[in-house]
């Protein structure tokens, strides 16, 4: 293996056979990206496909298909289901599964990824299984509270050849780190991929490897390239396995290349800067670009106060050989676990009277940063701002962060206040709590006393980002309005406690000065002390930044109750725009999925389905006909229900 360090302070690593060229530049633009064009893969272009976890590599989340309108919607109807068998609500042996898996459509065929590692093949048009693929993976939950899996990837050749096995290939991976390539047609493992079908990634998991480097986001498909990202056990380890990206040969499964996001000499008392979300590609001009997540511990840095310019970051990368092309670093000194979480969306706005080749980036910290894409450069103003310092002996919170005022923040500078009704049932609860803890607007540092978080780590925008029609240019998230309490405990008063879930407990921060407790701010009664709305959904003209609507979205359901709509809920997972101007999305608490008039948000129409649909649905077209599916997996986050639906939606004959 050969390593070449970055500017920025990361590095590639790749077999001493590879052809080691590019930029070693962060920060920057290289003249490499200018003069070498591409061109998209044929196949993942066609029109009436979902070719990717997001569409397509731009992560547009845009559909051309017009058949379903927002006038005639209200007809749209169940054409099939299908369940996999593969759910569990953690009662018995099984951990809970937490499924978000976006279904396939490409090669005539519906592929989804269960949680528990298996591929379906399915007929588009009935839901009828052509073939299932079962690695027998290890179903434990050895990174993660609950078994997760977000969907497969697939790859063809160029010119596949008649009769010959894995001309395409689907890829699944496992949270034990395995990585199964199948062929598309048969389902059988392609013998030439790995070891007769797999390949072990954790082999590259070799500096701090407290944990396997757990596959669950599918990898991103570009010519002969699989690009891999990994995810990794949150707040339990000072020094964690340091972020890589890995680049592995589609037919083979050999490694290529992999970029690391650390410096070496970090590593002893850091790690992770790893890239868990999804990952968009330009594919005109063979651009990477990967959301880079925040480095160990992630709520107290006092010993990691080097300059990290590629955490927490969208950073651009070549995709032959994986230099960094440029890096847009979207928090200094990480202390919030603000995880550049979602694939930046890729589309050419219309601006001053230019085409401007645009990359639209979403944040848990509720910002929309809108960069060029071939620079990094802003699009619209990005400017430091100072912020509160941290009271924490031996922590230094950086004295400015990227603050953007244009497009309009999802989330407002100040939190919410204190719910009445929440109040009112706690018996002063909620007022008598915020009064204790420390809030000095955004980015206020964790603290001893516990300091109010908003927006915290559960965002702002999620893992899905946004979605926009590049005809109009307009972009539309969802997003929520969470209030967290961040509490620092020093390391002798800390005693271990077992975790509560995605998004509450006790964390140990490895051998870190200071533990860490996470908690909702909820009263006594599990209300949230916070005022509503708890989620909206947004849209945005990219020609001008300005906010065109932004409305409640979904509803929060409690002990089988519905709240009002007015309310909004709390959303995972990520919204669909097709040409006809509607927006399909899931997401929410109720378990509905519904479609938005992309001009007004107005819902024009819903469905009940039998859990929260945490993914995001595949649009596509199959023998002239339009079909919308939901997989319908639930998430503890936001309700106690599990499913194992598939589900799919069409107008009646």
């Amino acid at each position: 293996m050969t390593t070449e360090e970055t500017k920025g302070g990361g590095s590639v690593e790749r077999p001493a056979d590879a052809a080691a060229t590019g930029s070693d530049n962060a920060g920057e633009a290289t003249e490499d990206a200018a003069r070498k064009p591409q061109k998209p893969d044929a196949w993942m272009e066609t029109s009436d496909s979902w070719a990717t976890f997001n569409g397509d590599l731009r992560a547009q989340k845009y559909s051309p298909a017009e058949e379903i309108t927002p006038d005639n919607v209200e007809n749209l109807q169940k054409a099939w289901e299908y369940h996999t068998g593969d759910v569990s609500d953690g009662s018995g042996d099984l951990p809970y599964t937490v499924w978000s898996a976006t279904p396939l459509f490409v090669n005539d065929t519906l592929y989804i990824g269960t949680p528990f590692y298996k591929i379906v093949a399915l007929e588009p048009d009935t839901g009828k299984a052509k073939w299932t693929f079962d690695p027998k993976a290890k179903l434990e939950a050895l990174t993660q509270p609950a078994l997760k899996n977000r969907g497969v990837a697939y790859w063809q050749a160029e010119e596949p050849k008649q009769g010959e096995a894995c001309q395409k290939i689907v890829y699944i991976g496992t949270m034990d780190a395995k990585l199964y390539g199948v062929d598309a047609d048969t389902g059988k493992p392609c013998a030439s991929f790995g070891d007769n079908g797999m390949v072990d990634v954790n082999q590259w998991n070799t500096v701090n490897d407290k944990w396997p480097l757990s596959l669950l986001q599918p990898a991103t498909v570009y010519h002969d390239t699989l690009f891999l990202g990994w995810a990794g056990k949150d707040w339990t380890n000072s020094a964690a396995p340091p972020g890589t990206v890995i680049a592995l040969d589609a037919k083979s499964g050999k490694l290529k290349w992999m970029f690391h996001a650390l410096p070496n000499e970090v590593l002893s008392k850091t790690g992770t800067a790893n890239v868990w979300a999804s990952m968009s590609i330009d594919p005109e001009r063979g651009l990477l670009y990967v959301p880079v997540s925040s480095p160990s511990p992630n709520y107290y840095g006092g010993e990691r106060k080097e300059k990290l310019p590629l955490a927490t970051s969208v950073t651009a990368l070549d995709t032959d050989n994986g230099k960094v092309v440029w890096s847009r670093q979207l928090i200094h000194h990480d202390i919030w676990d603000y995880d550049t979480d979602a694939p930046p969306t890729l589309v050419d706005i219309q601006k001053d009277g230019k085409t401007v080749p645009a990359l639209v980036q979403t944040s848990k910290q509720g910002f929309i940063y809108v960069l060029n894409r071939e620079t990094g450069e802003p699009i619209y103003p990005i400017e430091e701002r100072p912020v509160p310092k941290s009271d924490i002996p031996g922590e230094e919170a950086s004295p400015t962060q990227p603050y953007v005022a244009k497009p309009e923040p999802v989330t407002p500078d100040e939190w919410p206040g204190v719910s009445a009704i929440a109040d009112a049932v706690g018996f002063g609860e909620c007022s008598r709590r915020a009064a204790n803890y420390r809030y000095d607007g955004r980015f206020t540092p964790p603290s001893l006393q516990g300091s109010i978080a908003y927006p915290p780590t559960t965002g702002g925008t999620e893992w899905g980002g946004g979605a926009v029609d590049p005809s109009s240019g307009i972009f539309v998230a969802n997003s929520n309005s969470v209030v967290q309490i961040y509490t620092l405990i020093p390391r002798k008063e800390y005693e271990q406690k077992s975790q509560e879930g995605e998004t509450s407990g006790y964390y140990a921060q490895g051998d870190a000065p200071y533990a860490f407790k996470l908690e909702t701010f909820l009263n006594w009664a599990g209300m949230p002390c916070w005022k509503g709305p708890y989620g909206t959904i947004a849209a945005y003209d990219l020609k001008t930044g300005k906010r065109l609507w932004n409305e409640p979205f979904g509803q929060v359901q409690k002990y089988g109750f519905y709240m009002p709509e007015s309310w909004g809920s709390v959303t995972i997972g990520a919204p669909v725009i097709t040409k006809s101007g509607l927006i399909f999305i899931g997401a929410s608490m109720d378990s509905r999925v519904r479609a938005l008039d992309l001009k007004t948000g107005k819902v024009l129409w819903k469905a009940l389905v039998d859990a929260p649909a945490v993914s995001m649905p595949a649009v596509y077209t199959y023998k002239g006909k339009q079909y919308v599916t939901f997989v319908v997996g639930g998430n503890t986050i936001l309700l106690p229900k599990v499913s194992d639906q598939v589900v799919t939606f069409a107008l009646p004959e």
